[in-house]
């Protein structure tokens, strides 16, 4: 059978992520639904029936160090293509399946009919490493023999992850000669950065013909026989990306599949194990858990951190992975741990304008695609954002007291001390006291905050903010920093410096309320511009200086009421931005749409507060939303329009799934509701929590790491809040309300 061409690539949206660095989303794409599986920096993306569909605008394909190395993968039975009866993708992310049959094929009445439901294809997909594995298992229901052709077409672009999301380039390497050699095909590419990239497609019988696109199997299947058919898929090159993974040691789909789930096993046993009456709120609890166990990366010198999301930001992203740390401190240290030394190994050494660099800033992204190492796009290893380096020294003062690990503390105070000296003298430039931004190359990102889009930053008349900007989110996160820095400096005996932060903590609370606070309208403003005029638009960014306790007292009772009015709150959760604003949209990244991870940065402030009710009217809109979107975890945002009865919240077209803050943000907001912090010096759990919600009848938190102790308790509703029940305990822990 000939080969189906390709049809007309459908109109193309451009949806801002970012600056100038878009992803393009296609009307087809909006309508397809696709299935993910992660392992490190590899990812798949598959349509629901299993095949890779070749549509070279969309996240479809097979992905290694931010390059497709499979671009199509599609199975036709007798030239057709089967029909889909269901698909998943297991509980603990180790594999996809899907369950098709065979269309009608041939003439009906003739001796070639072949009735449709005849014959059952199950396709299982399992991702080890640089490794993508497929199996097709036929089983023949008839009570007579078939002769069927099983066509297996492949194609690779060794697309840069950026090409994919829609940039242009003007020139690409070439495609060097295929290597066709039995049950083998190797399709290599040649970059512009002189790197070779390759993939092999292995099957593991001899086909009845293979070319550089096509492998066919003439079979026969007897009464009740089942039959497989196994395909191994290998992302190689030569640059130091490829070199630094050990490859998977498994030689068929069975083999990657035991490695996988092990591997996923293994990294499971690490968290504390977080049960719940609600059964669907433990799912969405368990199911957040394997979604980041899914896209744990080892780096190069055996340490780890968790990707930012799939498709788009499948590598190390300084602001996000300290996010996702914090939120899961508790219930996983270790994540902390190794996000905090995998990011000190990276720290800023030099002035590099190019990179948006200085000495002690904290990366904000590293790429290893083609296009980074050409310099195409700056983000090879890129600095520009102004948040990464307050939000480090938090994470480390929170780890360190969670912890009650002075060895760690005293192993990465060079880190420490570098990173404070950023703020003072690179972050803080003209002394004011505000940590501000001002890209330093045109290619780089505008704004430098969370919300990086090139509109998001901006005045109540919508006109843009001109930089060098103080967002009011990163004084609250340079504030953070300070008091807690201060208090482990004071733990290693470096009370000089405890002092200093402290001063310095005290002069910004009080600057922060004079030049921020907005009287008008009960909240404070996004953000300063460069002539120190505040922005005053009402946007999430506040709920932030709230979780940070830059702003308390009546003004932060004010803020709580802001935040959850009908304005900012969708019924789903609370909009980046009010829907009184110029710029609301509630389909815009940052204008307008809902953002787990800002919700649970609210929630945390709402609970510091003392807004019980408000934190309980979060999680409530998210956790129904998650059951909505029927996700075991919540994708990277969803659009902002306001709940209506009997319907579910509205997909963002391009987000994120899985993805670290998102599927993070239920730990960030479970510590809210209960009010949780763990003092590991103290080898203590405090609990200040006065409601948990009427559909929550208790939380049981087993295998907590406290110090150098753990502990295991049950939280019980009760008519005066939470009532608390020791299990187990060792290492002298308290549990105290």
């Amino acid at each position: 059978m000939a080969e189906r061409r390709a049809t007309t690539a459908p109109p193309q949206t451009v949806v801002k992520v970012g600056s100038d660095y878009y992803v393009l989303a296609s009307s087809l794409g909006s309508r397809r639904a696709s299935q993910v599986l992660a392992n490190g920096r590899s990812f798949a993306v598959f349509e629901t029936a299993g095949d890779i569909i070749d549509s070279p605008l969309e996240a479809l394909g097979f992905f290694y160090s931010d390059t497709r190395h499979l671009g199509r993968f599609e199975v036709l039975i007798s030239g057709a293509e089967p029909y889909f009866l269901n698909s998943y993708v297991s509980d603990d992310r180790a594999q996809f399946r899907a369950t098709l049959t065979n269309a009608d094929l041939g003439e009906l009445g003739q001796k070639d009919w072949l009735p449709r439901n005849s014959i059952r294809a199950n396709r299982g997909w399992v991702l080890g490493d640089t490794a993508l594995f497929h199996r097709l298992t036929l089983h023949n229901y008839l009570n007579a023999a078939v002769e069927i052709e099983i066509d297996f077409y492949y194609a690779v672009d060794f697309a840069d992850v950026f090409e994919v999301r829609g940039l242009r380039r003007k020139r690409r390497g070439e495609m060097l000669s295929p290597s066709v050699d039995g049950s083998r095909v190797e399709l290599r590419y040649r970059g512009l950065d002189d790197a070779v990239r390759s993939t092999e497609i292995h099957f593991d019988a001899m086909p009845s013909e293979i070319n550089e696109s096509r492998a066919v199997f003439a079979l026969r299947l007897e009464p009740g026989e089942n039959r497989e058919l196994e395909c191994r898929i290998t992302a190689g090159g030569e640059s130091k990306s490829y070199s630094s993974i050990t490859p998977s040691r498994a030689s068929n789909f069975g083999e990657a599949l035991a490695e996988r789930q092990s591997e996923l096993a293994e990294f499971r046993r690490e968290w504390a194990v977080i049960s719940a009456s609600n059964n669907e709120f433990a799912t969405m609890i368990r199911g957040a858990g394997v979604d980041l166990t899914s896209i744990v990366a080892r780096g190069d010198r055996g340490d780890a951190f968790i990707m930012a999301g799939v498709p788009w930001f499948a590598t190390l992203f300084g602001r996000d992975s300290i996010i996702t740390a914090l939120s899961v401190l508790p219930f996983h240290p270790q994540i902390a741990v190794r996000t905090l030394r995998t990011l000190a190994r990276l720290q800023g050494e030099s002035v590099d304008v190019a990179r948006d660099e200085q000495p002690g800033k904290i990366v904000h992204e590293i790429r290893t695609g083609e296009m980074a190492a050409l310099g195409e796009v700056p983000f090879g290893r890129y600095y520009g954002s102004v948040d990464a380096t307050p939000l480090f020294l938090w994470l480390y003062g929170r780890c360190i007291e969670c912890t009650g690990d002075l060895q760690l503390a005293d192993e990465l105070w060079p880190n420490v001390e570098r990173a404070i000296e950023w703020i003072e003298r690179w972050g803080d430039r003209d002394g004011d006291g505000y940590v501000k931004y001002l890209r330093e190359t045109p290619r780089g990102l505008a704004n430098q905050g969370w919300k990086d889009s090139a509109d998001a930053i901006f005045h109540h008349d919508g006109q843009l903010a001109r930089p060098p900007i103080a967002l009011a989110e990163v004084q609250g996160y340079v504030y953070a920093a300070c008091m807690d820095v201060a208090s482990v400096a004071s733990r290693l005996g470096r009370d000089s410096v405890a002092d200093r932060l402290l001063t310095r903590a005290a002069a910004l609370k009080q600057s922060f309320e004079r030049d921020f606070w907005l009287d008008r309208e009960g909240m404070i403003a996004l953000a300063l511009d460069a002539d120190g005029r505040p922005c005053r638009v009402m946007t999430s960014n506040g709920a932030h200086c709230l979780a940070t306790g830059l702003v308390d007292g009546d003004r932060a009772a004010s803020m709580c009421k802001r935040l959850l009015a009908d304005d900012m709150y969708s019924g789903w959760g609370i909009r980046t931005l009010s829907g009184k604003e110029k710029r609301y949209n509630p389909m815009s990244y940052h204008n307008g749409s809902v953002w787990p991870h800002d919700n649970a940065m609210a929630a945390i402030g709402l609970a510091r507060a003392g807004d019980h009710a408000g934190v309980l009217k979060v999680l409530a809109g998210l956790f129904e939303a998650s059951e909505k979107l029927s996700s075991s975890s919540l994708p990277e945002l969803f659009c902002g329009f306001r709940r209506e009865a009997g319907l579910g919240p509205v997909p963002y077209p391009v987000a994120c799934y899985p993805q670290a803050w998102s599927a993070a943000s239920v730990f960030m907001i479970l510590q809210a509701m209960l009010g949780m912090r763990v003092l590991g010096f103290e080898r203590r759990v405090l609990f200040d929590s006065h409601l948990i919600p009427s559909w929550l009848d208790w939380l049981s938190i087993d295998g907590l790491s406290v110090g150098a102790g753990r502990v295991s308790f049950v939280l019980r509703r009760s008519p005066n809040g939470a009532a608390i029940e020791v299990k187990e305990k060792s290492g002298g822990v308290r549990v105290e309300v």
